[in-house]
C-alpha cells in the first residue's frame, strides 16, 4: 500500500497591492493553523517519506510551519510545476514518486488539488468524501491509500479517500 498525503496551503495574506500571487505570503490566520495541521498528521501516525512543495510563499511557509511537528521532518522537494498545478500535472507528479517511497505529501493550491483527489479517490470513507465535496478549503488535508506498491501505477479511479480534515473541523479557525 502507497499513501498520499494532500495538504493545501495555509490562508494567505491579500492586503498588499502589487504582490505578485505567487509571492504572497500567509495572513495571521494562515500561520496560527499551518503548525497544528503538521501536529493532526503526526497525532495520526500520517508521516510522509517526502514532501513535495510548490514554490510559491504561502505553501512554502504553510510547510515550514507544519513541519516542525514532524521530527524528524522529511526532505522537501520544491518545484515550480507545482504551483497552480492541474490534476493531471499532480498525478505525472506522483507516478514519478521512487517505487520504495511509502508515502508522499503534496502541499499545493487548488483547485488542483481537490480535483485531483476526486479523479485518482472516487471511492472511500463517505463522512471524508461528503466533507470534500463541499470544499477544499485553505490548510484542508486529504489522505489517500492507493492498493499497490509502484507509484508509477497510480491513475485515475485507482486510490480511496481514508481522511479528510479541515481547521475548522479540528476548532483551529480556519474557514
Amino acid at each position: 500500500m502507497r499513501r498520499l498525503i494532500l495538504f493545501r496551503h495555509a490562508k494567505s495574506d491579500w492586503s498588499s497591492e502589487g504582490v505578485e500571487d505567487k509571492d504572497r505570503p500567509l495572513n495571521g490566520r494562515g500561520r496560527r493553523v499551518a503548525g497544528p495541521m503538521g501536529a493532526w498528521l503526526v497525532g495520526r501516525g500520517y508521516r510522509p517519506d517526502i514532501v513535495l512543495c510548490s514554490t510559491a510563499k504561502r505553501a512554502r511557509s504553510t510547510w515550514e510551519l507544519a513541519r516542525v511537528a514532524l521530527t524528524p521532518a522529511p526532505k522537501a522537494q520544491y518545484d515550480d510545476e507545482l504551483y497552480m498545478a492541474s490534476a493531471s500535472i499532480l498525478l505525472d507528479k506522483v507516478k514519478g514518486v521512487p517505487a520504495e517511497t511509502q508515502s508522499v505529501m503534496i502541499v499545493g493550491h487548488n483547485p488542483g488539488l481537490e480535483d485531483f483527489v476526486k479523479l485518482v479517490a472516487p471511492r472511500g470513507d463517505p463522512e471524508a468524501r461528503r466533507a470534500l465535496a463541499e470544499k477544499f478549503p485553505t490548510a484542508a488535508i486529504a489522505v489517500v491509500d492507493f492498493p499497490f506498491d509502484d507509484w508509477s501505477l497510480a491513475k485515475a479511479g485507482a486510490g480511496a479517500l481514508d481522511r479528510f480534515v479541515t481547521p475548522k473541523a479540528l476548532g483551529i479557525g480556519e474557514a
